[in-house]
Formats: structure tokens, sequence, C-alpha cells
């Protein structure tokens, strides 16, 4: 049995593997990769990476230390979680069972996906999902932003006081019933498409202008310099979500320390309440994790 089972190997994940690693705890990553978001990087032609501030570095220790420590983690998908007694059980896809006295959850959450022509081409050439993490690149240039809930309508915000135009393109008019959103509208260099959607990404190497559609197929074409998916993040917590608590948007609710409301799992990460999905936040998240799940095991060792 394992002191520590860490679910995920994303940025919190690693983080929190290491951490346990060091303070001499019998711990195992299982994840289907490891360094999650940070394996995918925006390029734009005006850009060179020594440029953005990723948090890619420390990350990328983490990951190197983890590729070499083989016997503490195991690539492999996470079917199921459950509690047994006063330990966790931890199934994975292939079939493999892990137990530990306590449990980590850091597996992230993943972009809801426009599924048109060009998405899927022009991912992280031009498009990306994260304009909050990349909004200082686009100084006095023209930027599209996709979607009518909160995540586009702060992303569109943070993007109007850096570019040169926003076309925060928009199917709910009822979104900008806000007070971001009557402020969006009112702005001189944000122009909203109300009743709008996309119907194709289309570039040469990098996506260069966006097609629209209206309520009554009148269509339209955006050039941009930069295009955000901005629609919705969904938790990947359908594997813990018969153990804890999670909020309406099934996110894993935790305290300051990341302790869910179940004794021995914490969480860090996208997944989780934390507020921003940052790599920085969630390298915090991670450790603060693993300082609080080794609290807890300590008089338990």
């Amino acid at each position: 049995m394992y002191d520590l089972i860490v679910l995920g190997g994303g940025p919190a994940g690693l983080t929190a593997t290491i951490y346990a690693i060091r303070k001499r705890l019998d711990v195992l990553l299982i994840s289907k990769d490891l360094g999650g978001k940070t394996n995918y990087r925006l390029a734009l032609p005006w850009i060179e990476d020594y440029q953005v501030i990723r948090g890619l570095e420390i990350v990328n220790k983490f990951r190197s230390e983890l590729e070499y420590l083989d016997f503490a983690r195991q690539m492999d998908g996470i079917e199921s979680v459950r509690k047994e007694g006063d330990h966790f059980v931890v199934t994975t896809q292939n079939g493999s069972k892990h137990e530990a006295l306590a449990l980590i959850v850091a597996t992230g959450a993943k972009q809801l996906r426009l599924r048109v022509p060009g998405e899927k081409e022009f991912m992280m050439r031009g498009l990306c999902y994260s304009a909050l993490s990349y909004a200082p690149l686009f100084i006095d240039r023209n930027t599209v932003v996709v979607g009518d809930g909160d995540l586009a309508l702060r992303s569109a915000g943070e993007l109007a006081t850096i570019a040169k135009q926003v076309h925060l393109v928009c199917k709910n008019p009822a979104a900008l019933d806000t007070p971001l959103g009557k402020k969006l509208v009112q702005s001189g260099n944000v122009t909203v498409y109300q009743e709008h959607q996309v119907t194709e990404v289309v570039g040469d190497q990098y996506a260069r202008r966006v097609l629209l559609e209206d309520a009554h197929g009148n269509k339209l074409e955006i050039e941009a310099d930069g295009t955000f998916i901005e629609m919705a993040l969904i938790p990947n917590s359908q594997a813990v979500a018969n153990l804890v608590k999670l909020d309406e948007q099934g996110r894993i609710i935790i305290d300051c320390a990341n302790r869910t409301n179940v004794e021995g799992v914490f969480a860090a990460g996208d997944v989780t309440t934390s507020y921003a999905e940052q790599v920085l936040i969630a390298v915090g998240e991670g450790a603060k994790a693993a300082l609080s799940a080794y609290e807890y095991l300590l008089p338990r060792l």
C-alpha cells in the first residue's frame, strides 16, 4: 500500500508528486501523460519563446525527475476511485488496482471545443483556449473571442485593455446583461456579434480568419491575429464524483489547505474551485496539497 497516490500529471500533479518524494513518502503518480496543458504552447509569428512567462521551466524539471523515477509513476488513465475502510483504492483503465492512505486529485480540466473545420488544424498556431494566459502578447493586435459565459467575457475584457480590436462572438445575447457585458458592448475597441456562431477557422501556417454565420444564414469573415475559444472549462472530476463534494460546475470543492470534504483526500489545480486556471497557480496549489497530505499522513506512518 502506498502512502499517497496522486491522480493527474499536469503542473499541480507533478509538483505534488515531487514534493511528496522529497518528504520521503511512498508515492505513486497515475496519469496518461506528464506535463498536462504545458505540453501545448501557443505559436505566433511575431513572438519568440523567450518572451513568454509560462512556468514551463519548473514543470519540465519536475517532469524530468519523474521520468527518471519510473517506480513513482504509472502511465494510465483513471477508471474509478473508492474509499475502503481507512484507505483508498484506485482502479486504472487497464484494470490495475492501487491502494493508498491518502489521495491528491489533480486531474485538471478540458476546454469545450467548437468542433468546426480548421479548429484542430490551427490549435496552438494562432488559435488557443486561454486568453488570460496569452493576452499580453496581443498589444495592438486584432483578436477574436468565442463564447458567451463568464470565461469569455473576462477574456474579452482583458484583451480589450491590450488589443487594438476585440471581436466577441456571442451566440447567446442574454450573457451580455451583466456589468462586464454592458461595458464590453460600450467599449470602442470591442465589436460584439450577437446570435452568431463560428463555422470555420482558416489560415496558412497560422489561423488568420474566422468565418461566422448568423441566425438568418448570413455569412461574415473576420481577420484576426489571435483566436480564443472561451466557451467553458469541464473539470475532469468524474472518477471522484461519488467520493468528494463538487460545485455546480463539477469542480472539486477545497479549502485553503486543499482539503476536500473527505478526510485523506486532497485536490489541486484546474479540477478544483481554486481561483484562475494558470500554470504557476497550479504549481503552487500542488505544493500546498502535498504539504497538507504530508501533515495528514505524518501521525499515520
